[in-house]
Protein backbone atom coordinates (compact mmCIF):
# COMPACT_ATOMS: atom_id res chain seq x y z
CA UNK A 1 0.00 0.00 0.00
CA UNK A 2 2.92 1.99 0.00
CA UNK A 3 2.10 3.90 3.76
CA UNK A 4 4.11 6.30 5.35
CA UNK A 5 5.53 5.14 8.69
CA UNK A 6 8.82 6.16 10.56
CA UNK A 7 11.70 4.88 9.48
CA UNK A 8 13.16 3.86 12.65
CA UNK A 9 10.46 1.62 13.17
CA UNK A 10 11.76 -1.95 12.67
CA UNK A 11 9.11 -4.83 11.55
CA UNK A 12 9.45 -8.61 12.77
CA UNK A 13 7.01 -10.45 11.20
CA UNK A 14 5.99 -13.64 13.48
CA UNK A 15 3.37 -16.12 12.33
CA UNK A 16 1.57 -15.13 14.91
CA UNK A 17 2.15 -12.57 18.06
CA UNK A 18 1.56 -15.74 20.16
CA UNK A 19 4.84 -16.52 19.14
CA UNK A 20 6.14 -13.33 20.93
CA UNK A 21 7.09 -14.09 24.64
CA UNK A 22 8.17 -11.93 27.32
CA UNK A 23 11.79 -12.22 26.43
CA UNK A 24 11.52 -11.22 23.06
CA UNK A 25 10.60 -7.68 24.31
CA UNK A 26 12.70 -7.44 26.82
CA UNK A 27 16.00 -8.81 25.05
CA UNK A 28 14.95 -5.85 22.24
CA UNK A 29 15.29 -3.50 24.96
CA UNK A 30 18.69 -4.42 26.47
CA UNK A 31 19.67 -4.30 23.08
CA UNK A 32 19.03 -0.49 22.71
CA UNK A 33 15.88 -0.45 21.47
CA UNK A 34 13.43 2.56 22.69
CA UNK A 35 10.30 0.87 22.17
CA UNK A 36 8.50 -2.23 21.69
CA UNK A 37 5.01 -2.62 20.15
CA UNK A 38 3.60 -5.55 19.26
CA UNK A 39 1.01 -5.81 16.62
CA UNK A 40 -1.89 -8.23 16.09
CA UNK A 41 -4.75 -9.77 14.94
CA UNK A 42 -7.99 -8.25 16.10
CA UNK A 43 -9.08 -9.77 19.96
CA UNK A 44 -11.54 -12.96 19.20
CA UNK A 45 -10.09 -13.59 15.20
CA UNK A 46 -6.68 -15.50 15.97
CA UNK A 47 -6.15 -17.67 13.46
CA UNK A 48 -4.39 -20.04 15.95
CA UNK A 49 -6.88 -19.46 18.21
CA UNK A 50 -5.72 -17.49 21.19
CA UNK A 51 -2.22 -16.18 20.00
CA UNK A 52 -3.01 -12.73 20.43
CA UNK A 53 -4.93 -12.60 23.42
CA UNK A 54 -1.36 -14.65 25.04
CA UNK A 55 0.43 -11.90 23.40
CA UNK A 56 -1.30 -9.69 25.22
CA UNK A 57 -0.62 -10.78 28.09
CA UNK A 58 3.08 -11.09 27.82
CA UNK A 59 3.30 -7.24 26.76
CA UNK A 60 1.43 -6.36 30.02
CA UNK A 61 4.03 -8.33 31.80
CA UNK A 62 7.09 -7.22 30.26
CA UNK A 63 6.11 -3.61 30.68
CA UNK A 64 5.61 -4.53 34.63
CA UNK A 65 9.06 -5.79 34.19
CA UNK A 66 10.15 -2.77 32.61
CA UNK A 67 8.40 -0.96 35.21
CA UNK A 68 10.62 -2.91 38.25
CA UNK A 69 13.77 -2.11 36.72
CA UNK A 70 13.15 1.48 35.89
CA UNK A 71 13.02 1.55 32.36
CA UNK A 72 9.03 2.08 31.70
CA UNK A 73 6.46 0.07 30.96
CA UNK A 74 4.60 2.63 28.73
CA UNK A 75 7.77 1.70 26.34
CA UNK A 76 5.80 -2.11 25.04
CA UNK A 77 2.23 -1.95 23.49
CA UNK A 78 0.13 -4.01 22.05
CA UNK A 79 -2.11 -3.36 19.46
CA UNK A 80 -4.70 -5.12 17.54
CA UNK A 81 -6.01 -4.83 13.58
CA UNK A 82 -7.06 -6.38 10.58
CA UNK A 83 -4.79 -7.11 8.14
CA UNK A 84 -6.75 -4.87 6.11
CA UNK A 85 -6.36 -1.80 7.84
CA UNK A 86 -2.90 -0.84 7.22
CA UNK A 87 -3.24 2.49 7.34
CA UNK A 88 -4.30 2.36 10.91
CA UNK A 89 -0.78 0.44 11.36
CA UNK A 90 0.65 3.41 10.09
CA UNK A 91 -0.96 5.50 12.54
CA UNK A 92 -0.27 3.50 15.41
CA UNK A 93 3.42 3.39 14.34
CA UNK A 94 3.40 6.97 13.94
CA UNK A 95 1.67 7.65 17.35
CA UNK A 96 4.14 4.88 19.01
CA UNK A 97 7.03 6.78 18.23
CA UNK A 98 5.71 10.29 19.03
CA UNK A 99 5.15 8.75 22.20
CA UNK A 100 8.80 6.88 22.55
CA UNK A 101 10.37 9.98 21.74
CA UNK A 102 8.47 12.20 24.29
CA UNK A 103 9.95 9.31 26.74
CA UNK A 104 13.50 10.02 25.75
CA UNK A 105 16.30 7.29 24.90
CA UNK A 106 15.99 3.99 26.49
CA UNK A 107 17.62 4.12 29.73
CA UNK A 108 19.46 0.91 29.24
CA UNK A 109 21.20 2.31 26.17
CA UNK A 110 22.55 4.86 28.41
CA UNK A 111 24.12 2.70 30.74
CA UNK A 112 25.49 0.97 28.43
CA UNK A 113 27.36 3.62 26.88
CA UNK A 114 28.77 5.05 30.32
CA UNK A 115 30.31 1.58 31.08
CA UNK A 116 31.91 1.21 27.53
Amino acid sequence: MRLNYPTNVKIVRVPCTGKVDVIHILRAMEKGADGACVIGCLEGECHFNSGNLMAKRRVAQAGQILDTIGVGGERAKMFNLSSSEGPLFAQYATEFTAHIRELGPNPLKLTKNKAA
